[in-house]
């Protein structure tokens, strides 16, 4: 376990090192078009591959229910976060400094580190698991009621159907759909081998992006909320929760895979979300770097644990 834990770190880091070699090499304009591409075609696409490889038998449909205690409970202990603060300290965050906060406290990256952490820690007999768990939990997590916050939170005309039509043209959500009608789909050998590449060169992309994103920080002002919203998101919603796992019937591997993904640092949808929607990208970013550090910390302990 050791080896391979020693191996993944080293593709992460190496990842995320040649985005911030090139993101200080490239046009500032690069990283943006390259969120927008991955959020409408990279991850569709991405989804739809995954989605193929799904085993969907056995009781992996309880794995979308931990996923959405996990993000309402990162949610609300951020919701708490921000009044505490405003209480405590007089300190009242912008609007896009809020939605970015929330963001990073709720959603975890349980598709572009979770799957590759899942097949190298637990196995492939588990990798349903961490699947539904992204798929049917933080997708909807992230793409829909992320998508809503990121409307209320990022300027514009906060109304209903503003943050309904934000939620219903996502791609991520209608691919997600058409993934599973294309599931019963015959395609050629090379077809298939296509899109297996092309989903996981997304994952590669979006570590790529996090570097680009890290080169162009001035600074880490948003250290301080990044490390409260990674507090929560890394370390009390999986321990509050994986300390309730055998409730639910789920021990052993199965809950080390539901603990990992609890455990993600804050999604890559955060910095698309961000991107997209004008939120606090600061925030986002260093939430998303700071948290990958943190990783490197709390995986074994997740694992040791659990």
């Amino acid at each position: 376990m050791l080896t391979n834990i020693l191996e993944l770190y080293v593709k992460l880091v190496g990842l995320v090192l040649v985005g911030f070699i090139l993101g200080r090499k490239l046009p500032g304009s690069v990283p943006t078009r390259l969120a927008q591409f991955l959020f409408w075609v990279g991850v569709p696409i991405g989804i739809v591959a995954f989605l193929r490889k799904a085993d969907l038998s056995g009781q992996i449909w309880i794995a979308p229910a931990i996923a959405y205690l996990a993000i309402l409970l990162g949610a609300f202990l951020a919701w708490l976060g921000i009044k505490g603060q405003a209480y405590f300290t007089n300190t009242i965050l912008t609007q896009p400094t809020q939605g970015s906060f929330i963001l990073a406290s709720m959603v975890g990256n349980t598709g572009y580190l979770g799957y590759p952490i899942t097949l190298a820690m637990v196995g492939q007999k588990y990798f349903a698991w961490a699947l539904f768990y992204d798929m049917l939990g933080s997708l909807f997590g992230a793409y829909a009621f992320g998508v809503a916050i990121a409307v209320r939170f990022g300027g514009g005309v906060k109304n209903y159907w503003q943050i309904t039509k934000a939620i219903l043209i996502n791609p991520a959500l209608w691919s997600f759909g058409f993934g599973l009608l294309f599931r019963q789909v015959t395609i050629p050998p090379a077809v298939e081998f296509f899109l297996d590449k092309f989903a996981w060169s997304t994952v590669a992309l979006s570590l790529m992006l996090i570097g680009m994103r890290l080169s162009s920080l001035k600074s880490w002002r948003s250290l301080p909320q990044a490390g409260i919203s990674i507090g929560i998101k890394m370390l009390l919603v999986p321990l509050i929760l994986g300390s309730i796992l055998p409730l639910f019937g789920l021990t052993g591997a199965t809950a080390q895979v539901m603990v990992l993904q609890m455990g993600m640092p804050p999604a890559f949808a955060t910095l698309v979300i961000a991107e997209t929607f004008d939120l606090d990208r600061d925030l986002a970013v260093t939430a998303l770097a700071a948290g990958s550090m943190v990783l490197l910390v709390t995986l074994p302990i997740w694992l040791w644990l659990f």
